[in-house]
């Protein structure tokens, strides 16, 4: 007999289960509790939950079969052991299903350019939409036959700063390739081609994207990185930065703030945690010394 028919111990009542306890429908008596949750293991908002639909992980485009595709694996953990000629015959089911998901060439290259996305995306701690978005334009130049004749990792990188750019992330060149297994030229020739034939909606960065990440790096207080902030505010709404490096005049107006605050910050420093010159952040400096 179930625990749903079933008398209650203590007043002969009828008991009742409800969701992971067994309760007296008479004298409320909790009687016993099972923390398993026995219940469906989806949600549908669109069928109710008599609904026996599944799904699996969510479509992504950093990867080429926008991650429809399935696998053979190499067990479910039981303890069910296969024979030799078994497992043969699952390895040969392995290689041939790995072979048949790459079929092309193109398939191949984007499969390797989609990893290295990834990678790099990963070591710069990106969010997950650049990556989304860096995938879709490295399928964009592909499909414009854009790779021939060029290095994938640059176009694998250049996908990455572009998408930067695009949303307005503070990341440069040098730090792009810094994770990349380009070099700067594969970059640059890539990232020409995509602005070029694609047209991307890319604008300058805006300086004060970089305080936060530089002022960081160089263990600023948070006083500096504020009046940092007001001075490159101020110099980009007057248009006096217009044209400069963003990143020389990010480090040009910490080391602005930390010489009002009579902190030690040379321009060696400033300019070594931006990837510019000393010569870049000096003239950053002296245009928000005379706009303020």
């Amino acid at each position: 007999m179930s625990k749903a028919h079933q008398a209650c111990p203590e007043c002969d009542g009828f008991l009742t289960s409800d969701r992971d306890e067994t309760v007296c429908s008479d004298c409320g008596l909790v009687v016993g509790t099972d923390r398993l949750d026995r219940g469906p293991e989806w949600r549908s908002f669109s069928e109710g939950e008599a609904s026996g639909k599944r799904t699996g992980a969510p479509l992504t485009r950093s990867r080429h079969d926008r991650g429809l595709s399935t696998e053979i694996g190499f067990g479910d953990g039981s303890a069910v052991r296969l024979t030799g000629r078994k497992r043969r015959q699952l390895a040969r089911l392995r290689k041939q299903h790995n072979r048949a998901r790459i079929a092309t060439k193109t398939d191949r290259n984007q499969v390797y350019g989609f990893t290295e996305i990834r990678r790099i995306v990963g070591s710069l701690s990106l969010p997950r939409p650049v990556r989304e978005q860096a995938c879709r334009l490295f399928e964009s130049a592909q499909n414009e036959d854009l790779l021939r004749g060029r290095s994938l990792e640059g176009f694998a990188a250049a996908a990455i700063y572009a998408s930067c750019r695009v949303n307005g992330i503070s990341r440069t060149v040098g730090e792009v390739v810094d994770c990349a297994r380009a070099d700067e030229a594969e970059l640059r020739a890539a990232y020409d081609a995509l602005n070029r034939e694609l047209g991307l909606p890319t604008g300058p960065i805006d300086p004060c994207e970089y305080l936060a990440r530089y002022a960081s790096k160089l263990d600023l207080p948070q006083a500096i990185e504020r009046r940092a902030r007001e001075l490159v505010t101020a110099a980009v709404e007057d248009g006096a930065v217009a044209g400069r490096n963003p990143s020389g005049v990010a480090a040009g107006g910490l080391y602005a703030a930390a010489k009002d605050a009579s902190t030690t910050l040379t321009q060696a420093e400033a300019a070594a945690v931006a990837d510019v010159s000393t010569v870049t952040v000096r003239s950053a400096f002296y245009a928000l010394v005379d706009e303020a």
